[in-house]
């Protein structure tokens, strides 16, 4: 059942919410090729909501909660997920952009990257235990006292993490790119 401010079960596709009056709250909502670039989205709840083909570039996420969320094939540019609502927080991404985002100080265990440009993201003391980058591009995203312990780095590429300023135990990193564990010796691995 829906009312003026909360809409469940339903279906949005080729929506611009930047015309569109939004709801406070949506449940179990599936969204395809929508617009919210640019869109102030400050307190409004998303739950169990899948996201398929959308532009979040530029949104404001002030207070925004994502719970339990799936984001695929979206444009998440420069996104500040680190002014999201932190209780319940979880999500997954599946062939996105998330490039120039933050993730600053959050905590997102088990958190699912697959086939995402994460360039220049921002996981600077976040907590990402247990989650998986599978062919992840992380080129410059930046990894500083943050936890990685039991993260899945075995098919990501183009990072650099600091072993002694994160916490990387029992992560999983493969032959091919864990030269991007020692960025900061400046060595050649051939």
């Amino acid at each position: 059942m829906a009312n003026n401010t909360h809409a469940t079960d339903e279906s949005f596709e080729g929506i611009d919410f930047r015309m569109e009056t939004k709801k406070s709250e949506y449940e179990n909502c599936r969204f395809r090729s929508c617009h919210f670039s640019e869109v102030d989205l400050n307190a409004i709840i998303f739950s169990e909501c899948e996201f398929e083909g959308c532009d979040f570039s530029m949104a404001k996420l002030r207070n925004t909660s994502f719970r339990d969320v799936k984001f695929k094939n979206c444009k998440l540019l420069g996104l500040r997920f680190d002014e999201c609502h932190k209780i319940l927080l979880s999500f997954s991404f599946e062939s996105c952009t998330l490039n120039f985002s933050s993730f600053y100080n959050l905590k997102v265990k088990s958190t699912s990257f697959k086939d995402c440009k994460l360039q220049e993201v921002d996981f600077v003391q976040t907590d990402l235990t247990n989650s998986t980058f599978q062919q992840c591009d992380l080129h410059l995203a930046t990894f500083d006292h943050s936890i990685l312990e039991g993260v899945d780095f075995r098919t990501a590429y183009n990072f650099s993490i600091d072993p002694e300023t994160n916490k990387i135990a029992k992560a999983k990193f493969s032959q091919s790119n864990i030269a991007g564990l020692l960025n900061k010796y400046r060595i050649v691995i051939e």
